[in-house]
């Protein structure tokens, strides 16, 4: 086995997400901004983060929270200008912090200059830009749907076609058959690199080679040609960060995304351990009971299948998904517990870990009684579509309570001021009612915080190698209640052991870790064979 040298920086770097709507407001207008973001630096450098991921801050018309972009090459004004952008750049830079770019290059805005050119007529230089169609008023080129809900066609009278779009009608899908869409994408790609930025994450990236006739939306025949080229062109020409969000991802194309030649991508986000409580061929909002042995069985073939040929992202949360405390752990007895005991299982694990934006204090899933008060265009959609065929309102509710995009986008939680210290206008979207119990004012100085957990798992992935390069090895797959591995490192070895539920535990494992150094512990006092409702321990032998 040959030596690795230089590692790349990124296998040790932990990585925050940030949605800046929600993040911090500077001027009292109600939305999160990049002046926010900025004074908040030294907050997360003292968290020990080495990375921002940034959800869109391109000009929008807004129609999906920003993933419907208008203007690659600017800021949005309610984000602040491009100076506001290379401040921040430069700033996060100072304090070893890189920013990674949030990338939509499956679509676009309706909006986009290109597209407004692209419907004039078949002959305009940009229509074939996009994906089109032949048609008739009311015959659909197929019957495909859009992820948001209705059909994936829309007629453009005027030149007498269909475009395509897998998600809102107001984002068009880009032809990537077309060599001119890839360049312009790869300069645009350029310019953001020259400007400084760390990195990438590509929005639902493994759709870009669609093929609607064929009803082939991700994973497409040319996919891997695409990125490979796209690689080439534009990401080897920097020391980045790039990760390819993909929920058509397995463990073998994983492979490929995530090469350590760096082909394609530094790493991958898969879904597979956020669909597993969701009943099988039906919608996220079927909610399916929790199976732990299934969730450790997942989590284990991703890490097995992935050593020594890949690399894993570490991923609870993210601005799409609901509060990880509230599904998997107990928001309402043992939040802080339950907290600490997710975040050190997955940090565990080999892979780069990701942190969204108040995981990092237990902030919870939010109940809104009236549908008006949430602000996601697929509830929205869901909504209306769950009434209309049938379902009651309360179940309908209950499922968004559950699972709900809104429950990870409602404002960043600072201290127990009004609006949560996130702004001192109107927020765009309700603050939690929970803010004065659960704030980052409260949690800093509180050395038993879930704030101060993150923070120590933070700092030990940097002291201990063995958490970036150790092998890991599935323990008790068969218990109901325990999640427990090892990760091992030539003579040393670490043990994480976690209680997943309400009840005490029985862990057999521990009598024989008794001389083991213990690195985190998420309760006072000594460990015992029987653990405690969410207790986790990680444990250190050499």
């Amino acid at each position: 086995m040959t030596e690795k040298k230089t590692q790349p920086w990124w296998k040790k770097a932990v990585v925050y997400q940030i949605y800046p709507k929600s993040f911090q407001d500077s001027n009292g207008d109600g939305i999160g901004d990049i002046q926010g973001i900025i004074s908040r630096l030294d907050y997360l450098k003292d968290l020990g983060v080495d990375a921002l991921w940034i959800s869109p801050m391109y000009c929008s018309p807004q129609d999906d929270n920003g993933y419907d972009i208008s203007d690659y090459r600017n800021i949005d004004p309610m984000f602040g200008t491009m100076e506001d952008m290379e401040e921040l750049i430069q700033e996060a830079k100072k304090r070893e912090i890189r920013i990674i770019m949030d990338l939509v290059l499956n679509h676009t805005s309706d909006e986009h200059p290109w597209f407004q050119e692209a419907k004039k007529s078949k002959e305009n230089p940009y229509h074939d830009y996009y994906v089109w169609r032949d048609g008739t008023p009311g015959k659909l080129p197929n019957d495909m749907k859009a992820v948001f809900g209705g059909p994936a066609w829309e007629w453009v009278p005027q030149i007498g076609q269909y475009y395509f779009h897998q998600f809102s009608v107001k984002q068009p899908d880009l032809n990537w058959e077309n060599p001119k869409v890839r360049q312009e994408i790869y300069d645009m790609i350029l310019w953001w690199m020259a400007k400084g930025v760390g990195g990438f994450r590509l929005d639902v990236i493994d759709q870009i080679a669609k093929e609607p006739d064929r009803k082939i939306t991700n994973n497409g025949p040319r996919l891997h040609e695409f990125l490979q080229e796209m690689s080439r062109e534009t990401f080897q020409k920097g020391d980045l960060l790039t990760v390819g969000e993909a929920w058509g991802a397995n463990t073998e194309n994983a492979k490929l995304y995530s090469n350590p030649d760096g082909s394609e991508f530094s790493m991958v986000f898969q879904f597979e351990h956020v669909m597993l409580d969701q009943q099988e061929g039906k919608e996220k909002w079927d909610l399916a009971p929790l199976s732990l042995v299934k969730l450790k069985k997942n989590l284990a073939k991703w890490q097995d299948s992935l050593y020594g040929c890949g690399w894993n992202s570490l991923f609870w949360d993210n601005h799409d998904l609901p509060r990880i405390v509230s599904r998997w752990g107990d928001d309402q007895n043992y939040r802080v517990e339950s907290a600490k005991m997710l975040a050190a299982v997955l940090h565990g694990m080999q892979g780069t870990p990701y942190i969204y934006q108040g995981e990092e204090l237990g902030m919870t899933n939010v109940q809104f009684a009236d549908i008006e008060e949430y602000r996601d265009i697929e509830i929205h959609n869901m909504y209306r579509e769950r009434l209309d065929g049938g379902y009651t309102r309360q179940e309908v509710m209950e499922s968004i309570y559950a699972k709900g995009r809104d429950n990870a986008r409602t404002p960043m939680q600072w201290n127990d001021q009004e609006n949560a210290g996130f702004t001192t206008g109107t927020p765009w979207i309700r603050v939690n009612p929970n803010y004065r119990q659960i704030n980052m004012e409260q949690e800093r100085k509180d050395p038993g915080s879930v704030f101060s957990f993150y923070r120590r798992l933070v700092h030990l992935r940097k002291e201990e190698p063995i958490f970036v390069e150790g092998r890991f090895e599935l323990l008790l797959p068969e218990d109901e209640q325990i999640f427990a591995y090892t990760r091992t490192l030539g003579s040393e070895q670490m043990l994480v052991c976690a209680n997943f539920s309400g009840q005490p535990a029985k862990c057999g494992l521990i009598p024989q870790w008794k001389n083991a150094r213990e690195l985190l512990h998420n309760y006072e006092g000594d460990v015992k064979e029987e653990l405690r409702p969410y207790e986790v321990v990680i444990l250190i032998r050499r």
